[in-house]
């Protein structure tokens, strides 16, 4: 058993609140969900193991009902950022709720991070989660890993996760990983998992890879483009990039790419007169035209044939569906799409469309990463919640501490990815002894999480 059961409260019952719940709830955490909308509760206590309160959440008799009294953390992730930030107030100064987290959305309140109003005596919020930020983010990690659907850093940016769809020319089908070992015994990087037909395992050193799967690899950063090369992908520079959207996520990325040394060439369409003229006036270099992004005329004169990659990022997910579609056909070579609805997903591969966003994932991903006990510094959530990469430092109460790595009672789920010791990546070997202050990433299918925390796990005096 864990260290102790967190007593968790939920406040917003909509996707984010819901997957948060799920895992939470999963795993053997007291989680209470709390939303006006009673049908949403319902829908929450009828399918997960939580408790739920109909009310609003920022009202202090609707927190006590919710057991905020005893309460570890609470999340405000209702669709309101006032909302979000009263119910942190009222946790705060009336149950002396330890920890807070809200999800803002408004520019004008992020802008704020940077005083000091999120403070114990002002506002007290001790996580602000911006979907808009996260999504920005995970948009120019796609931008920068042309050839992988998902893409994520971990030990601060020294090792990548990268998902590699496996096609007919791959060079390694059907080869035994035990092989790609001995054949590239310099090369740091590891596959972690597979989804063949659907299904999403941790891989033996016996299984081989076939065409059609999915492969997720976890690559030192050095060598992400000899990895890329070994699975048959190539590494193309992005050069040029189009946006559709110039709303929050689509400034904040053109913005982002206007900074960078390599100098992208980068243009924005905006629909709305208003949005796209603040954003040419927020940007230097990138050229904002105002018109539909679905216009084959406004596409030609974006340039598209010779984009390397266009963004849609407009509010709306069928609009980025069909803008990206539409720019693939007019000569683009890779089409990224928000997508906010997780049940069109699996139209993006059949539609041509390479890589999507979902801001929910995102967004869940980084509020778990605020949760997990011990150590952990990053977790990233794949697919519907299926697994969890984690990375964490080894304490000295760890059941892994002065381990052989194969001496490991880790379960079947479990793959290690990388570990760092002294400052240094090193791709994990059998022999390699795991000791007190190590970072180490962790692929583990959602139903082991329990378990790798346990092996990760601090004392009760620790808390």
């Amino acid at each position: 058993m864990r260290a102790r059961d967190m007593k968790v409260i939920i406040c917003g019952a909509g996707q984010v609140g819901w997957q948060i719940a799920r895992h939470l709830s999963g795993e053997r955490n007291d989680v209470t969900v709390v939303d006006n909308n009673a049908d949403l509760v319902r829908r929450a206590t009828d399918s997960l193991d939580v408790q739920g309160i109909a009310g609003f959440a920022s009202y202090p008799d609707v927190l006590d009902q919710a057991g905020a009294r005893d309460a570890d953390m609470i999340i405000a992730a209702t669709h309101s950022d006032e909302v979000n930030m009263v119910t942190c107030q009222v946790a705060h100064s009336v149950f002396e709720v330890p920890r807070k987290i809200a999800r803002l959305r408004s520019k004008s309140y992020l802008t704020a991070i940077y005083s000091d109003l999120y403070r114990r005596d002002h506002m007290p919020i001790d996580v602000v989660i911006s979907p808009e930020m996260e999504v920005a983010e995970a948009a120019l990690q796609r931008l920068n890993a042309p050839a992988a659907f998902d893409t994520e850093k971990f030990l601060d940016g020294d090792a990548a996760l990268m998902g590699l769809t496996i096609d007919e020319d791959c060079p390694i089908i059907n080869t035994p990983l035990k092989q790609l070992t001995d054949l590239f015994s310099t090369l740091r990087s590891i596959v972690v998992g597979i989804r063949r037909e659907g299904t999403l395992f941790a891989p033996e050193s016996g299984d081989q890879i076939f065409a059609g799967d999915s492969c997720y690899v976890m690559a030192h950063n050095e060598d992400v483009r000899r990895t890329l090369e070994i699975f048959g992908k190539t590494h193309r520079k992005q050069e040029r990039v189009v946006i559709v959207g110039g709303g929050n996520v689509g400034l904040m990325v053109a913005k982002t790419l206007e900074k960078r040394a390599d100098r992208v060439r980068v243009k924005v369409i905006e629909r709305n007169r208003k949005i796209a003229e603040r954003a040419a006036e927020a940007l230097e270099r990138t050229i904002v035209l105002n018109g539909d992004g679905l216009d084959v005329s406004l596409l030609a004169e974006a340039n598209i044939e010779r984009a390397d990659a266009v963004l849609c990022v407009t509010d709306d997910d069928k609009t980025n569906m069909l803008a990206a579609v539409r720019a693939k056909s007019e000569g683009c070579r890779m089409a990224i799409a928000l997508i906010n609805d997780p049940t069109l997903e699996p139209l993006m591969e059949p539609l041509g469309i390479d890589a999507y966003i979902n801001p929910r994932s995102v967004t869940v991903s980084s509020i778990l990463r605020h949760f997990r006990h011990g150590r952990v510094r990053s977790v990233y959530s794949i697919g519907d919640a299926e697994a969890e990469v984690i990375e964490a430092e080894v304490l000295s109460t760890s059941p892994m501490a002065g381990q052989k790595l194969r001496d490991i009672d880790f379960p079947e789920g479990v793959i290690v990815g990388a570990v760092r010791k002294d400052g240094k990546v090193k791709r994990p070997i059998g022999t390699m002894i795991i000791e007190e202050g190590d970072q180490v990433v962790l692929f583990a299918l959602a139903k082991d999480v329990p378990e790798v925390e346990r092996l990760l796990q601090v004392s009760i005096d620790f808390f």
